[in-house]
């Protein structure tokens, strides 16, 4: 994962910013960079009007771990996960025909942001995210069914983030908060 998109317009999404931040402190924690330069480049981050100003400050700092990526899928049938599963930093879930259920309320998370890319030909998906997560459906494509989702009342906006994208043909994906 690129923490900055390649697009260079000056436009700054709201992962951008966040993925920068988690970027600097990586290099801090791991010792690349002293206390005084994580303060300056997080600085610049946080007043960054563009991406080449984002960019700048992450200028010179160790390019990021990718994490771990796994892929779940099946021609047809269903495809389910639920309890303490562990969740890779990136997921990809294929499914030609069949059903998709992700319970990602107790699952244990990898990274603080986790990349779920669906590619479901026919057949729906349901996925539970902790109370607190973040979703985002920017970049997800839905052929036949718009997507069900409501964000949460009482979500801090603390939990992890979850950005979900890729394609669904004929099916709905249907996401909810867990309960506690």
């Amino acid at each position: 994962m690129n923490p900055v998109p390649e697009d260079r317009s000056p436009v700054i999404r709201e992962g951008d910013r966040d993925a920068a931040v988690q970027r600097v402190q990586e290099a801090y924690t791991a010792g690349y960079i002293s206390h005084e330069d994580m303060d300056r480049r997080l600085d610049q981050v946080l007043t960054a009007r563009t991406r080449r100003e984002i960019e700048s400050a992450l200028a010179s700092l160790p390019a990021p771990d990718p994490g771990r990526s796994s892929t779940i899928g099946a021609a047809t049938g269903r495809i389910q996960r639920r309890g303490a599963w562990r969740v890779p930093r990136h997921l990809k879930v294929h499914s030609a025909f069949g059903r998709v259920q992700l319970d990602l309320s107790r699952a244990v998370f990898e990274s603080q942001v986790v990349d779920i890319e669906l590619r479901l030909g026919t057949g729906g998906a349901k996925i539970t995210v902790p109370r607190d997560a973040v979703v985002d459906l920017e970049d997800l494509r839905a052929v036949w069914k718009d997507t069900q989702y409501q964000v949460h009342r009482r979500s801090t906006g603390g939990g992890v983030r979850i950005r979900i994208s890729g394609s669904m043909g004929f099916g709905r994906l249907r996401i909810r908060h867990a309960r506690r």
